[in-house]
């Protein structure tokens, strides 16, 4: 029986991103070789090991982004500097070296996929105090503002969504042959023909109508007040409205009185189908969101965007004239009114722009250069760990 080829991606659940990428790449992988391919998806930072303080970053980050926005976005620029890099990998060596070691020694990869910033340096790390070195892929899932934390010299092939995530890459050192941009991975199907008639009446959703798609969830804060102008605009549309986990606001949507034809959804498990259905969404400026978005062509109203990495999302999909970052409910309107004017030219303008920029395609690629890399020997160079294998041990001391 010929072995497997085991792929191990590395993920975290600090928001949607990460996860999905990782999900949407194991899927891919799925699709290509089958049987072929064992993969594990792992979450380091949800070992009992890993300290708390960093296992809480996951479902702080969002606390911190939403209720202290300044003190976020200033930890964010503080820490993107050299200086504060090198000392976070080593904090997050010490941190996560042990969970990183058991999973790759007793799943024994032949390639590592790397989704989140805090893995490169701990992978890296059991790399060279075990002397066994395979293949690392970094996915980045930041479209445009990526944090310094990322791009790691070890990796051997670095993947980003956008020229100018590849140019960022280039300017913090890391080859340019080492560099590609195949787009953020999202749902296997966004790559997928649609006819969007069809999708609809599987939706339950009129074709007569603009169909305006909200993505609500416990991280999107400003959606409310936008379905309610929406509501009593009087525009030939129709909304689907997504509350995600959001209980709140799924029982506020549930109790108004529509005065458009309107669906109200909790949490669901078809949302590319129905990013696939929409004319345009309501959305904040997540990674995920709007890659989806861009994938399928569909034009973004933006309503939020946290400090950081989603400044730089919301600039990306501006600049490029897929989306509009709007301030409140009559900024959305307007927005919508000129987008559907002259038979919605303008809205198809934004849909076409959309479309140019994403990447529908992107986790094929990730699945094709991750099983190429697992087959392919790996050519010799200098990784920066083996000189400091000493160090290494004086980091884990410390930790012990």
């Amino acid at each position: 029986m010929t072995r497997q080829t085991k792929i191990l991606i590395l993920t975290a659940d600090a928001g949607f991103g990460h996860r999905a990428a990782a999900n949407a790449v194991a899927a891919a992988l799925a699709d290509r070789y089958g049987d072929a391919c064992d993969t594990l998806i792992a979450n380091p930072m949800n070992d009992p090991r890993t300290p708390a303080a960093l296992r809480l970053t996951q479902s702080e980050h969002d606390v911190m982004s939403q209720q202290l926005p300044q003190v976020y976005e200033l930890g964010y620029r503080v820490s993107d500097r050299a200086v504060s890099i090198s000392a976070l990998e080593a904090a997050l060596i010490a941190m996560l070296y042990g969970a990183m070691r058991d999973v790759v020694e007793q799943f024994g990869p032949d390639v590592v996929v790397s989704t989140h910033p805090a893995y490169q340096a701990a992978i890296a790390a059991v790399f060279a105090m075990n002397r066994h070195y395979v293949p690392l892929l970094l996915v980045v899932t930041d479209l445009a503002a990526v944090h310094g934390l990322w791009f790691n010299d070890d990796v051997d092939m670095c993947l980003v969504p956008t020229q100018v995530a590849a140019a960022r890459a280039s300017q913090l050192g890391i080859p340019v042959e080492r560099v590609e941009v195949t787009g953020l991975p999202v749902n296997p199907m966004f790559a997928q023909p649609v006819i969007k008639s069809e999708l609809r009446a599987e939706l339950g959703w009129a074709n007569d109508r603009y169909l305006v798609l909200f993505a609500g969830s416990k991280r999107a804060r400003k959606l409310e007040p936008l379905a309610d102008v929406l509501n009593h605009s009087g525009l030939p549309i129709q909304l689907a409205l997504v509350t995600g986990g959001d209980e709140v606001l799924l029982e506020s949507w549930r109790n108004v009185e529509w005065h458009l034809p309107a669906r109200v959804y909790g949490f669901v498990d078809n949302m590319p189908s129905m990013i696939r259905a929409a004319d345009l969404i309501m959305c904040k400026a997540g990674g995920l969101i709007t890659s989806e978005s861009m994938a399928a062509g569909l034009p973004m109203l933006l309503a939020e965007v946290l400090p950081g990495q989603e400044a730089g999302n919301a600039e990306y999909v501006v600049r490029g004239g897929a989306g509009e970052l709007v301030a409140d409910g009559i900024e959305a309107l307007k927005v919508i009114c000129h987008w559907l004017e002259r038979d919605g030219s303008l809205l198809t303008e934004r849909a076409a722009n959309a479309r140019r920029l994403g990447r529908p395609g992107a986790a094929a690629r990730v699945a094709e250069l991750a099983w190429e890399a697992a087959h392919e020997e790996m050519k010799p160079r200098k990784h920066k760990f083996l000189d400091q294998v000493s160090t290494l041990r004086d980091i884990l001391k410390q930790r012990t």
